[in-house]
């Protein structure tokens, strides 16, 4: 164990031998340090906290503080981080309210002066780049990527390899596999090279793709989108995935709004209606959105 003579350590802790702790970490009480954890300098890791094995944590990281919530009443809890994380400089992870923890999963990389607030829940092998801010209760699901300064409102889901543009204001569920950006943000189609990277077989993707215009492209609501997908498309892993997730919508409600092409037009529910474009980052082009009649909606998005 390498422990620096200026780090002030609990008596309560338990940190493995094969730990490194850095000058001037400030270790509480009960916390638990897995096998071939670094810690650089200034880390502070308060009381109750558990971190498992091969994390890295850089410069000024604190992580189990209390909560920023007015209900919290010192109640004991704790924020649990897995294993494999790299977590850089002054990153701020709060513990949970409510008597509940604040989870991170194994092998993310969180990037500086990202906050995760109370009872936040971050799955694995996520990217959250810097200034990121994570609100109480948030959900992120496995494969994540989110880009620098993102907001993301309080309960907020985002489904597995979604892709959130830099700077977006986040106050819906994002489905899995969307791109979003914007300030509020909006859909941007599918997040192609992550389905690729992971592997996903060409006729899933293309299926995820159908998914993907009976929610935003079909002038159906959230029920009508998921009544078709269900019964005109095969199941898959994915497809799967993507209904669970808009069938347990958090209290926000699902992301029902697309960007198009159509300069200056918002698409939400097959209707275009005219914004203000200066709010939006566009990414990628998306083809123009072509609007059905109710008789011929499903044949024309299937055949996408």
């Amino acid at each position: 164990m390498k422990i620096h003579p200026t780090a002030i350590i609990d008596s309560t802790a338990q940190i493995s031998e094969t730990a490194v702790i850095g000058p001037y970490c400030i270790i509480g009480k009960r916390v638990k340090i897995g096998e071939d954890t670094i810690l650089h300098s200034h880390v502070i890791l308060e009381d109750e906290t558990i971190i498992g094995e091969k994390n890295e944590i850089f410069q000024g990281v604190v992580i189990g503080t209390a909560p920023q919530d007015l209900s919290w009443r010192n109640e004991v809890s704790r924020v649990v981080v897995g294993n494999g994380n790299l977590i850089r400089e002054y990153v701020t992870i709060h513990k949970g309210s409510g008597g509940k923890n604040t989870i991170i999963g194994d092998g993310n990389y969180i990037m500086a002066y990202v906050h995760a607030g109370h009872n936040v829940k971050i799955g694995s092998r996520c990217i959250i780049a810097n200034s990121v801010g994570l609100a109480g209760y948030v959900e992120l699901e496995d494969k994540v990527v989110m880009g620098g300064m993102a907001a993301v409102h309080q309960f907020v889901k985002i489904g597995t390899m979604a892709m959130v543009g830099g700077y977006s204001k986040n106050v819906k569920d994002i489905p899995p596999y969307v791109k979003v950006d914007g300030i509020p943000s909006r859909a941007y189609g599918l997040n192609l090279i992550a389905l690729k990277r992971n592997e996903i077989p060409l006729e899933n993707r293309e299926l995820l793709k159908k998914a993907y215009n009976f929610l935003y492209r079909s002038g159906y609501n959230l029920c009508q989108a998921v009544e078709a997908i269900e019964h005109n498309l095969p199941s898959t892993v994915e497809i799967e995935r993507f209904l669970h997730f808009l069938r347990n919508p958090s209290r926000q409600g699902i992301l029902s709004r697309e960007f198009s092409k159509k300069a200056g037009y918002e698409h939400e529910n097959g209707a275009d209606r005219e914004v203000d474009q200066s709010a939006y980052f566009a990414t990628e082009d998306l083809a123009d959105v072509r609007l059905c009649t109710a008789g011929d909606r499903v044949d024309k998005l299937t055949s996408r």
